[in-house]
């Protein structure tokens, strides 16, 4: 039910921010304002993205806990979302969550919410039994195509030599 209520309010507190905006600076400031916001924000969103990957590929080369890049990855990508939304209000939730201040206040609110049960890195699946058998009928070799003139070399045999009746 709250995301009902949030798909109905958002919208309507953007359009009292766009009447009381434009009637304060008019039509054409107001939108100029709009596009410079999703301008700034698309050029921040990609810096502070693009940093945000480097200290996620870091911590799996480390091998240490990826939680909080991830969160804040997908924290900065909501931004955007935000950001590429007509409005102030989108813009203004947008702007917050490019503050990593911000972003760590909200990952310490969903965090008291959530529990993890259990976290492994590396390769999960466990074998039971006995190990797969190892295949010792592979052969390693070399070999060169050699140009057919229509006629079989008799080094290889064709479905054709292996069926009788064909013959």
């Amino acid at each position: 039910m709250w995301l009902f209520a949030i798909f109905v309010a958002v919208p309507i507190v953007e359009i009292a921010l766009f009447i009381q905006v434009g009637g304060w600076l008019g039509l054409w400031p107001t939108l100029l304002i709009v596009v410079l916001t999703a301008m700034l924000g698309t050029f921040l969103v990609r810096r502070q993205g693009l940093a945000e990957l480097r200290r996620l590929q870091g911590s799996l080369n480390e091998l240490s806990d990826p939680t909080r890049p991830l969160a804040h990855g997908a924290m900065i990508l909501a931004a955007g979302l935000l950001l590429l939304t007509p409005g102030f209000f989108t813009d203004a939730a947008g702007f917050l969550l490019l503050i990593p201040g911000v972003r760590d206040a909200a990952m310490t609110q969903v965090r008291r919410r959530i529990r993890v049960q259990s976290f492994t890195m590396g390769q999960t699946g466990r074998r039971t039994g006995p190990p797969p058998p190892a295949r010792d009928d592979v052969v390693e070799g070399d070999y060169v195509e050699v140009p057919r003139d229509g006629r079989p070399s008799g080094w290889t045999r064709t479905d054709d030599d292996a069926d009788p009746e064909r013959r």
